[in-house]
């Protein structure tokens, strides 16, 4: 099992090897069906949320390079239309986790909808090599996300029971990261959560990385067409408070009044993550508050 302390995965020096042998889930439909191993808690007790009046499904639609995109959607029984989410994943994908996610949503009157970024290369869900994850992360590039939000958002709006004109995003980690960036591309987004995902480049990064991981969010702060509700940990060893600094001052030269960043003391990274070690219950419970009533105010409105 490896402590994920940073949003794209660990640093060489930040793994933590464990014997304990995984067994939380074997293939089944498009999508792995337990938690990722590379990071699931020896001890850990995830939330688990049922199916009870949703429709929960797994579906296909095509990305604008004709790749028929995997994604799992819950949401409420009935003809709705509902208010939509998108949910980004970590750097996992879409596994139990996730899935959850957007039954909470659905849960909460949502149609959650959350794509399958990765799996062009491979399903990192599944894995536990961390180097081999993180290979195929490096592979979804920012015009390949960034597409498939477009084809999530089109496929949405050509749902009966979705209102396309009614759509918020939340990504954790790497997918928050996404989040910022979507809600800087993309009119029709009502409002965007991003749990911890990086704002800037880190101080060591290379070259490569540095352009590897444009349009950093520090830099789209004019361009939010929406508003975002940033929620961070003041222990987050991969995203320094100072680049969170340095977002909010960015949101505040935009004059981005309605954008938000919440830092929680003492959380570390991936605070809302229940099936990791670095699971913090006070800090994960208040940001989902947050999520539901920021949404309500903007994507149920």
């Amino acid at each position: 099992m490896t402590t994920l302390i940073r949003p794209e995965g660990p640093e060489p020096d930040d793994i933590r090897l464990s014997r304990r042998a995984l067994a939380s889930g074997t293939l089944g439909g498009l999508f792995f069906a337990g938690y990722a191993p590379a990071a699931l808690a020896a001890q850990a007790a995830p939330v688990t949320t049922d199916a009870a009046g949703l429709v929960a499904e797994e579906v296909s639609f095509p990305a604008p390079d004709s790749f028929q995109l995997p994604a799992y959607v819950a949401r409420p029984e009935g003809d709705g239309p509902f208010p939509v989410a998108i949910v980004v994943s970590e750097i996992f994908g879409v596994h139990e986790y996730i899935r959850d996610i957007c039954r909470r949503l659905a849960k909460a009157g949502y149609a959650a909808i959350a794509p399958a970024f990765f799996v062009r290369v491979a399903d990192p869900a599944p894995l536990s090599d961390m180097q081999e994850v993180q290979r195929i992360v490096a592979a979804a590039g920012y015009e390949q996300v960034m597409g498939d939000v477009s084809a999530t958002l089109d496929w949405a709006s050509q749902q009966l029971w979705a209102r396309g004109d009614r759509v918020g995003i939340t990504g954790f980690c790497w997918g928050g990261k996404v989040v910022w960036q979507a809600c800087a591309r993309f009119a029709v987004l009502d409002a965007g959560v991003a749990w911890y995902g990086r704002l800037a480049a880190a101080a060591n990064a290379t070259p490569a990385q540095m352009q590897a991981g444009q349009p950093w969010p520090v830099d789209l702060a004019d361009d939010l067409k929406c508003p975002v509700l940033g929620l961070y940990g003041e222990n987050d060893r991969g995203i320094p408070l100072d680049t969170v600094e340095a977002m909010r001052s960015a949101l505040a030269r935009a004059g981005q009044t309605e954008s938000e960043i919440v830092v929680y003391p003492g959380a570390p990274h991936g605070f809302h993550a229940d099936y990791r070690a670095s699971f913090t219950p006070e800090a994960a419970a208040d940001g989902w508050r947050r999520l539901l009533a920021f949404f309500e105010a903007r994507v149920k409105a």
